[in-house]
């Protein structure tokens, strides 16, 4: 027997190049293959190796980072391989058989997360996969399963929906931050990590608070100035969205960055933008998931009732929205200018530059 021998009749069609290359002991034997075949191919010199604890590469030399991230998910999975289901059709055979279909690939409970991830989502600021010495799963927190060789397992109580990148299942981007930054204490690294996610459009600063927070990392100091890095930076880019879509889509042009005050009175609050004709303020929530989430969101709940009871009309927009439906809120939003001749005259406010 050798790496170019077949194993068994069985079809491999369900399976992709690389998962007939990188098999378990449970798929081998279940082709025939027994334990003194496997030591004997993986012998000094065989045509097999070990790549990881009962997970083996059917060729010799050194194994591609295709085959080594299919190790790591056929070691850490729970059904590694889906095989394909069992002709029921009487007198259908394995090969082509009526009754045979073939089940997708895939790995039950465990994908790719931390700085691995983040290469395989195209992150330059993370280390190219072959410079890595190790490569994080994440796993539910009940698997019994310990970390070994290049693979360092990483639990979680709720698996998030993995992302499908060639066939690999990696965690979303705000996780796999989260999972590579509880690692780095190197400030400027954590920053530029951060920092990509949000200029390269990977997701919103909220988000990847929102892990950093549920992983309790913000009590690092050099995270925390990181964050405050990131907010600063998605609030560039919604600020930058919010002028395309006044430009793009024909509105008109607002006073932008404002506070409003009653005459002789207090301060009402700022707005990003606002329509002095139409009683129109427009708000960008840029708010991150922090302890004193609940305190801000009252308050912008109380300036909000307060707008709209002296008859402005309050425009709520997030980052996200802008990004994914701008023409949506524009469409909000010119609706509303247009509904402000229908409704009572609001009540004066003086305009203030922030």
């Amino acid at each position: 027997m050798n790496h170019n021998t077949p194993l068994s009749p069985r079809p491999l069609r369900h399976l992709s190049d690389v998962q007939q290359r990188v098999m378990t002991t449970a798929h081998l034997r279940s082709r025939g293959v027994s334990t003194a075949d496997i030591n004997t191919q993986c012998r000094l010199g065989g045509s097999w190796q070990q790549l990881l604890p009962g997970v083996f590469l059917l060729r010799p030399g050194p194994a591609t980072i295709e085959e080594r991230l299919h190790a790591v998910l056929m070691y850490a999975a729970r059904s590694p391989v889906t095989e394909p289901a069992v002709p029921t059709q009487p007198g259908a055979g394995a090969g082509t058989g009526a009754g045979e279909a073939a089940a997708p690939q895939g790995y039950d409970d465990a994908m790719i997360t931390g700085l691995a991830a983040l290469a395989l989502h195209r992150f330059a600021s993370a280390p190219p996969l072959l410079s890595l010495d190790r490569v994080d799963v994440l796993v539910p927190r009940l698997r019994r399963l310990r970390s070994t060789g290049c693979v360092r397992i990483v639990r979680t109580p709720g698996m998030p929906e993995p992302v499908r990148i060639g066939g690999v299942p990696v965690a979303p981007v705000p996780r796999a931050l989260a999972d590579a930054v509880a690692d780095i204490t190197d400030a400027g690294v954590v920053r530029r990590l951060l920092t990509e996610a949000v200029r390269g459009n990977h997701c919103e600063p909220a988000a990847v608070v929102r892990e950093l927070t549920h992983a309790r990392l913000l009590s690092r100091p050099h995270v925390v100035d990181a964050v405050d890095s990131l907010l600063a930076e998605g609030r560039a880019i919604a600020e930058d969205r919010l002028y395309r879509l006044v430009r793009e889509h024909g509105l008109p042009d607002p006073v932008w960055n404002v506070d409003l005050r009653l005459p002789g009175g207090p301060l009402l609050g700022g707005l990003d933008a606002y329509w002095p004709d139409h009683a129109v303020a427009l708000e960008l929530d840029t708010r991150a998931p922090r302890q004193d989430d609940d305190a801000m969101w009252s308050e912008y709940a109380r300036k909000r009732e307060h707008l709209e009871r002296l008859g402005i009309t309050v425009v709520h927009v997030t980052p996200k929205k802008l990004r994914d439906s701008m023409e949506q809120q524009a469409t909000v939003v010119r609706t509303a200018l247009m509904a402000s001749g229908d409704r009572d005259p609001a009540a004066y406010v003086v305009v203030l530059p922030r």
